[in-house]
């Protein structure tokens, strides 16, 4: 049995929170990988903060990358971690957790934020490293968030990391110890509620031993040396990101000087599969021609497209069903609703067959693609002249671990864990000097 997080892939942090009195319901915001198509949600969340102290100083909405203004932006993310260290807006906390339980859209789960090891971490194909990715990671999505993450003082978390526990012996029974609470709040723009409670280092003992019997069950399962530990549940990219950085960092450390660099080790929020409150939601996709095809004729090459990928395909009436060996995907255009019907699909699941083709589109066309969470996010903007919505269906989350296991990453943007506004919003930080 593993006797260390160490060994686990996992680090107990210092973790750094805003001043007592700061009012959690402005410094909380959500994940930045959220409403990207959507810039008047982050109007809105300016408004509501104002000029308190606040997450959104420290963090680069995807929304604005590659805006003409990004680098300014960058700049004064910069300056606020600066500013927010120097004036003691945020404080450090001895070494600990925090122990989560976040309530959001009728549903309630528990996590625990805590470090992984990015040495312990590998999102190349066909990687048997402790945490794997989920999804396929695009390696062209990384340079311009590492551009974000390079040289900055501090790290903020919106990675959920899953384990495999089906009798709840990790984080579940950490309920029971007497921990402080450190904040407790509603979160802005529809967020729900969260609370967390600080456990210091020498309350995880338990959470050690049990974490260390799922990797000896893993080992047992995948094979020696080949433990799926864990698994990426959001923030892919984010996680490949912060790797991506150390590995340039490595280069200039000494090898006995490794396991103690900050850089080496990135915050997350752990979770259990198996917890209720846990539900995969299907991520939607949308085409925006900007202006160079109607969305007639985006279909037309689309279908053109999944003809030679799969047996054949076609675009039908609303209420098709999908026979066996097929897949029926809702399309949304200004123009209403129809059905992509995909027959003997290449792939083993609808996301899969779509996006091999929406990928080979995009290339030959130079149409843009985003990827969305909720139906009716969606439904909306495939509403506006032009523009293409695909309506996917959601995926048994039990399957996960096994077809990651078996298959390696599932195509990307397969499932989000919950609707936009279950997503983690920043609140934890980290140093990374």
């Amino acid at each position: 049995m593993s006797d260390s997080w160490e060994k686990l892939g996992l680090k107990i942090p210092k973790i750094m929170l805003p001043e007592e009195g700061c009012d959690y319901g402005k410094w909380a915001v959500v994940a930045c990988d959220q409403y990207t198509s959507d810039p008047s949600y982050w109007q809105k969340a300016e408004e509501i903060v104002g000029d308190a102290p606040s997450t959104l100083r420290l963090m680069l909405p995807e929304y604005y990358l590659g805006k003409s203004d990004e680098e300014d932006r960058i700049r004064q993310i910069r300056s606020a971690m600066a500013a927010y260290v120097a004036d003691r807006t945020l404080r450090t906390l001895p070494e600990g957790c925090i122990l989560v339980q976040r309530s959001a859209e009728g549903r309630t789960r528990l996590g625990l934020v805590i470090c992984v090891d990015l040495d312990a971490f590998d999102y190349r194909p066909g990687a048997c490293s402790l945490i794997r990715s989920t999804e396929k990671t695009i390696v062209e999505r990384i340079p311009p968030r590492l551009k974000i993450r390079k040289g900055a003082m501090l790290e903020l978390p919106h990675i959920l990391i899953l384990i495999d526990d089906p009798g709840r012996t990790v984080i579940e029974p950490l309920q029971s110890l007497h921990g402080e609470v450190v904040y407790d709040t509603d979160l802005m723009l529809g967020g729900g509620h969260i609370t967390g409670t600080f456990l210091p280092e020498k309350e995880m003992g338990q959470a050690l031993k049990a974490m260390s019997a799922l990797y000896e069950r893993a080992e047992e399962t995948y094979g020696s040396g080949k433990a799926m530990l864990m698994a990426m549940g959001d923030g892919n990219h984010s996680l490949a990101t912060a790797k991506a950085s150390w590995e340039e960092i490595k280069k200039t450390v000494p090898e006995n000087e490794q396991a103690d660099h900050p850089a080496r080790y990135a915050l997350c929020e752990l979770e259990n599969i198996h917890d209720e409150g846990i539900v995969f939601e299907p991520i939607h996709r949308i085409l925006f021609s900007d202006g160079k095809a109607c969305a007639d004729l985006m279909l037309e090459e689309l279908v053109r497209i999944l003809k030679e990928q799969n047996q054949d395909a076609c675009i039908l009436e609303k209420g098709t069903k999908a026979q066996k060996d097929q897949y029926a995907i809702p399309v949304v255009t200004a123009g209403g609703e129809k059905v992509l019907l995909i027959d003997h699909p290449s792939s083993g699941i609808e996301v899969g067959a779509l996006q091999n083709a929406l990928d080979v589109l995009t290339l030959r066309q130079g149409y843009r693609i985003d990827y969305i969470h909720g139906e009716e996010a969606l439904r909306s903007l495939a509403r506006e002249f032009g523009n293409v919505g695909f309506l996917l269906p959601p995926m048994d989350k039990f399957r996960l671990f096994p077809a990651v296991a078996s298959d390696g990453a599932l195509p990307r943007k397969t499932f989000s864990m919950g609707e936009a506004v279950e997503k983690r919003y920043y609140i934890e930080a980290r140093s990374l000097v």
